[in-house]
C-alpha cells in the first residue's frame, strides 16, 4: 500500500502542496520496535499530585479503518518537535491511519494555531471530516473554547506533551515537565556537591504562558529548594535560537566582568543549552560556566557526547507521539486505553548515553518534516 505524504509546511491557509509517493515499509525513517514499554499511568487520570502506577504498554497491531486524525503542534523550529513529527508519522503508517499535521510557527502564534485547528477539522481531509484531534497546545488556557466545541461535536481531543487545562479532553499522552526539570535539578545537586560555597544558576525554562514551562519551572525550583544552589536569573522566552541566545547574552552582559556575579551553570531548554555552548565559547567562558538541558534533542545529544553539555533528562518525545496516535485509534474504535500515560523520564549523560536507545527521543538522521499521511 502507498501513502500520500506532504513535505511542505502548513501555515494559515491553503498552500501549494508537494506530494510524493512513499511506501509504508520505507526503510529511510524506520525505527526499531518501541514496544512493549514500561510507562507511567496516572491514577486517577489528570491528577495534579502526579500519582502514578507503572504498567506495560503494547499498541494495536493495526487500525480497523483508515481514521482521519488532525494534529496541531506549536512549531518545528527545533529538533524536539521534529522527533514528535517523526513519531506521529511513523506510527500512523504502522497503524494505517491518515494524518494532517499543522505547525503554528512559534509560541507567540496562538491565533494561528486556533485557525489551523479549525481548518484541519473542517478541511484537512478533502471531502471527509476529521475523526480525532491530537493537540500540542501553545497555551494552557487559550484553546479551551475550541476544545469544548470540538468535544461537543463528538470529536475526541488528546492532549499531547504540552498540557491543557480544559476539562473536555478525552485523554493525555504527556510526561509532566515537572519531572524533567525536577530530575535536572536533582542531577545538578549531585554534580555540585564538590563545589565550594554557593552555586549560582541561570535558568531558561521556555516561553511564558505554556503549561509545560510552568510545570518545569516549578519542578526545577522545588528540586533546588533548601540547597546550596541559587537561581540568580530566570529568563522566559520563545524557544527559537535567536530568542534564547538574546536571553543568555543579557544575563552574561548584566554580570559584566565580575566573575562572582556570573552563573556557574546555565540550565534550560534544548535550544538554550545549544545556544549557550556557542556563546560561552565565543566569550571564552566555556571552562568557567557549565551547561545542562532539562529535556533532550540531537544538539544536546552531540553536546553530551563531546562534553560541552553535561546531561539532560529525556521524556522520549517520539514515543509520546506514537502513544498519542495509538490511544486516539483505541478511543475511536471503542477499545480499552489509558486516559493519561507517558514514558518514564531518564537522565542521560556520558556514562549511559551509549547504552540508551536514542530512537525513543530523536528522529533518524536525515529525516525531514512530513505534514500529511493520507491514502
Amino acid at each position: 500500500m502507498k501513502a500520500l505524504v506532504s513535505i511542505n509546511g502548513r501555515m494559515t491557509g491553503a498552500a501549494i502542496v508537494l506530494i510524493v509517493m512513499v511506501g509504508f515499509a520505507s526503510g529511510a525513517v524506520e525505527a526499531r520496535d518501541w514496544y512493549p514499554l514500561e510507562v507511567d499511568v496516572w491514577e486517577p487520570p489528570f491528577n495534579t499530585q502526579r500519582q502514578r502506577v507503572q504498567k506495560s504498554y503494547v499498541p494495536l497491531e493495526k487500525a480497523e479503518r483508515r481514521w482521519n486524525l488532525c494534529v496541531s503542534i506549536p512549531h518545528l523550529k527545533d529538533a524536539y518537535w521534529l522527533a514528535v513529527n517523526f513519531g506521529l508519522v511513523d506510527e500512523a503508517r504502522r497503524l494505517g491511519v491518515n494524518l494532517a499535521i499543522y505547525e503554528a510557527g512559534g509560541y507567540d502564534r496562538l491565533e494561528v494555531q486556533r485557525k489551523q485547528i479549525t481548518e484541519c477539522l473542517e478541511e484537512g481531509f478533502n471531502d471527509s471530516k476529521a475523526d480525532g484531534l491530537i493537540l500540542s497546545a501553545i497555551s494552557a488556557d487559550g484553546l479551551n473554547d475550541l476544545i469544548k466545541t470540538t468535544h461537543a461535536q463528538g470529536v475526541p481531543v488528546l492532549d499531547l506533551i504540552n498540557g491543557i487545562s480544559s476539562p473536555d479532553i478525552t485523554a493525555r499522552a504527556a510526561v509532566d515537565y515537572y519531572d524533567d526539570a525536577f530530575q535536572a535539578g536533582e542531577y545538578l545537586k549531585k554534580l555540585a556537591t564538590a563545589d565550594k560555597g554557593e552555586v549560582k544558576v541561570a535558568w531558561f525554562p521556555g516561553p511564558e504562558g505554556a503549561a509545560w514551562v510552568a510545570a518545569g519551572d516549578r519542578g526545577f525550583n522545588e528540586a533546588l529548594a533548601g540547597s546550596h544552589i541559587k537561581i540568580i536569573a530566570t529568563k522566559k522566552g520563545d524557544t527559537g535560537k535567536a530568542a534564547q541566545a538574546k536571553l543568555i547574552e543579557t544575563v552574561l552582559d548584566d554580570a559584566g566582568k565580575d566573575a562572582a556575579s556570573r552563573p556557574d551553570y546555565i540550565v534550560g531548554t534544548t535550544v538554550s543549552a545549544e545556544a549557550a555552548v556557542s556563546i560561552l565559547r565565543q566569550r571564552g567562558l566555556d571552562k568557567e560556566i557549565k551547561v545542562l538541558s532539562y529535556y533532550y534533542g540531537p544538539g544536546v545529544h552531540r553536546g553530551i557526547k563531546r562534553g560541552t553539555i553535561i546531561a539532560a533528562p529525556t521524556d522520549s518525545q517520539a514515543i509520546q507521539a506514537r502513544m498519542a496516535v495509538d490511544i486516539m485509534v483505541r478511543i475511536l474504535e471503542g477499545k480499552p486505553y489509558f486516559k493519561h500515560a507517558s514514558p518514564r523520564v531518564r537522565v542521560i549523560d556520558r556514562n549511559n548515553q551509549r547504552d540508551w536507545d536514542s530512537s525513543t527521543t530523536l528522529a533518524p538522521r536525515g529525516f525531514r518534516a512530513i505534514f500529511s499521511v493520507q491514502e
